[in-house]
C-alpha cells in the first residue's frame, strides 16, 4: 500500500479500514483534496471570507515550515490557545504534518490553568490568539519552563507574518497509525484537566464511522458547529468530519448564541449543525418569539449532556427536525453512542454507533441486564493511548481495551441506551438507584422553568433525597406556591420517591465552560 494512504470499506457494517504501515494523517485530511481536484472548492467559511482547500493545503505546509525555523522537532507539543478560526486549521495541521503534536486548549480557562497545562505537558512552544493575551502573558510568566511563544497575529513575529515567509513546499514527516499525534485535555470538571493522548489512527476512526457510517455526511454537506474546536465534539465537528469527506465549515469565533447562530444557518445555509442541549433550549426560547430559516439544516446533532425529551419534542414541532442525541467523550474523542436519523427514541442516547463495543456493568463488573443501570464502558479504535503523565489515572479508567466512561447507564427493552448521569451523580432513595437526569427532564417540563439541576442531600434521618436548584423563565415566579407547584408537577410525573424534597430558585447553575453543569458545586453549598 502507498505510503500515509487508508482504504475504507463500506460494504460491510461496521465499515473496515486499513491503514498503510506509514501514515501521517495530514495527507489524506489536506493534501488528498488537492490531488482529487478538489482544490478550488470551500473548505471554510467565516463573516471574513472564504478559504480554499488548495489555500487550506498551501497555509498548512507554510505552518509546518514555521514551526520547523522554530527549532520544533517531531515529538514536541505545540499549546494552542486559539480561537476557531482558520489559523486554527493551519497550526493543527501543519504541526501533525511536521510530526509536531498539538495540544489545543479551552480558550475560556484562566491564567492558572494554563499554567498548569503548559507545565504538564512539557510544550516546546504556545500559541495564542491575541484576545487571550491577558491571561496567557501571566500563565507563561509563572510556567516552571518558559516555552516558545507567539501570537497568530498582531507583529512581525507572529503567526500570519511568518506564515507569508514561509516555504509552500513540506513534505509529511513518515509516521505509523499508533504514532502519538495530538492531545486533548479533559474538562477537568472534578479535578485537574488530564491530557488525553491519541493517535494518528483515531480520528479516521470517528470519521468513518460516526460521520459517515452513521450520519450519512458526504462532499455535498456544508457542516456549523456552536460547539468549538477545542473540545472532542466540536473538533469532529468542524473540522475532522468536513475535511474527512471534502465538506464545506463554517467557523465563528463568536460566543454562542441563539442571535449567532441563527444568523449563521441563514447566511450560510449549512446542512448539519451540531449544538449542545443548554444552547438548543434558549434558541427555542428565540424561536418561540422570532421564527428563524433554519429550511437549510437536514440534520441537527447534540452532545455533552442529555438531551431532555422535552426539548427534542419542541424542537420538533418548531423546526420539523429532530435532534439526534449521542454520548461521547475526549477519551474516545467523538460519539459513540447515537441516536441515527433513520433510528432515534427522544430521551435516550440512542444505539450503539458502528466500530464500537459497550457494556453496562455493576459494582463487581458484572453484566447488567436491560433495564439494569450501571456503569458504562466502551471499547474503540479511537480510544485514547493513555493520560499524559498520569499512570493511576490511566490504569484506572483505561482497562485494556476497555474504557470507564464514568457514566451511569441503562440499555431499555427496545435496545437503546439511556443516560442516567454520572456514576458518583446517582441517588439512592429508600434503597432504589434514582437518576437525577430523569428529575431534572421531568422539571424542565414545566413552562415555567429554564434550567433545574438535582444533587443529593441527607435529610434529618441521613438518607439521601433528591434537591433541586431552578432557574425560572421569570425571576419574578419564585416563590413557596412555586415551589409546591413544581413538586407536585414531580410527583405526578415520576414515581412517587423521587420528587425533590428542597427546591431553591438560583439566578444561575454553575457549568463548565463546555457547557456541563458542575453538580459539584452544588453540593458545596450544602
Amino acid at each position: 500500500m502507498q505510503d500515509h494512504v487508508v482504504v475504507v470499506d463500506h460494504t460491510p457494517t461496521p465499515s473496515t479500514i486499513a491503514f498503510a504501515p506509514i501514515f501521517n494523517v495530514a495527507v489524506p485530511f489536506i493534501d488528498r483534496h488537492l490531488s482529487e481536484g478538489g482544490s478550488e472548492k470551500a473548505a471554510i467559511r467565516t463573516v471574513a471570507g472564504d478559504v480554499t482547500y488548495g489555500e487550506l493545503a498551501e497555509q498548512v505546509n507554510r505552518c509546518g515550515n514555521v514551526l520547523r525555523e522554530m527549532g520544533l522537532v517531531p515529538g514536541d507539543r505545540l499549546l494552542m490557545i486559539v480561537k476557531d478560526c482558520p489559523e486554527f486549521f493551519y497550526l493543527f495541521w501543519g504541526a501533525i504534518k511536521a510530526g509536531v503534536v498539538p495540544v489545543p486548549v479551552n480558550t475560556l480557562l484562566r491564567a492558572p490553568d494554563y499554567q498548569y497545562m503548559i507545565d504538564d505537558s512539557a510544550c516546546a512552544a504556545v500559541v495564542y490568539s491575541p484576545e487571550y493575551a491577558a491571561e496567557a502573558a501571566p500563565a507563561l510568566a509563572s510556567a516552571a519552563r518558559r516555552p516558545q511563544v507567539f501570537a497568530t497575529s498582531g507583529d512581525d513575529a507572529a503567526l500570519q507574518a511568518r506564515l507569508a515567509r514561509a516555504s509552500t513546499a513540506l513534505d509529511a514527516v513518515a509516521a505509523t497509525p499508533d504514532d502519538d499525534c495530538f492531545w486533548l485535555y479533559s474538562s477537568g470538571s472534578t479535578g485537574r484537566p488530564k491530557g488525553a493522548v491519541h493517535r494518528h489512527r483515531d480520528i479516521v476512526v470517528t470519521c468513518v464511522h460516526y460521520a459517515v457510517d452513521t450520519l450519512g455526511m458526504g462532499e455535498g454537506d456544508i457542516c456549523f458547529s456552536a460547539a468549538k474546536l477545542f473540545f472532542a465534539y466540536g473538533l469532529g465537528n468542524a473540522m475532522t468530519f468536513p475535511l474527512w469527506v471534502g465538506a464545506t465549515v463554517v467557523l465563528s469565533d463568536q460566543r454562542p448564541s441563539p442571535e449567532m447562530t441563527f444568523d449563521l444557518i441563514e447566511r450560510f445555509k449549512p446542512t448539519l449543525y451540531f449544538g449542545v442541549p443548554t444552547l438548543y433550549a434558549a434558541q427555542l426560547r428565540a424561536l418561540e418569539q422570532t421564527p428563524r430559516d433554519v429550511s437549510s439544516l437536514r440534520l441537527c446533532v447534540s452532545a455533552g449532556e442529555a438531551l431532555p425529551p422535552d426539548i427534542f419534542r419542541r424542537w420538533q414541532a418548531l423546526t420539523n427536525l429532530v435532534i439526534l442525541d449521542g454520548i461521547g467523550s475526549t477519551e474516545l474523542l467523538h460519539i459513540f453512542i447515537s441516536n441515527r436519523p433513520e433510528d432515534y427514541k427522544p430521551g435516550s442516547s440512542g444505539r450503539t454507533v458502528p466500530g464500537y463495543e459497550v457494556q453496562i456493568v455493576d459494582e463487581n463488573d458484572v453484566p447488567a441486564t436491560p433495564g439494569e443501570v450501571g456503569r458504562l464502558l466502551v471499547k474503540g479504535e479511537s480510544a485514547a493511548r493513555c493520560y499524559w503523565n498520569n499512570p493511576a489515572k490511566t490504569a484506572a479508567t483505561m482497562r485494556d481495551e476497555w474504557v470507564n466512561t464514568g457514566d451511569t447507564y441503562l440499555q431499555d427493552h427496545e435496545g437503546y441506551y439511556v443516560y442516567c448521569g454520572r456514576s458518583d451523580d446517582m441517588l439512592k432513595v429508600g434503597g432504589i438507584w434514582c437518576s437525577p437526569v430523569e428529575i431534572e427532564s421531568r422539571l424542565v417540563e414545566h413552562p415555567k422553568v429554564l434550567e433545574a439541576t438535582v444533587v443529593g442531600r441527607a435529610d434529618d434521618d441521613d438518607l439521601i433525597k433528591p434537591e433541586a436548584y431552578i432557574v425560572l423563565r421569570d425571576a419574578g415566579d419564585a416563590s413557596d406556591a412555586m415551589a409546591n407547584e413544581l413538586s407536585t408537577h414531580c410527583q405526578d410525573g415520576l414515581a412517587r420517591y423521587k420528587y425533590p424534597r428542597w427546591i431553591h430558585f438560583v439566578d444561575d447553575l454553575p457549568k463548565t465552560a463546555t457547557g456541563k453543569i458542575q453538580r459539584f458545586q452544588l453540593r458545596k453549598r450544602d
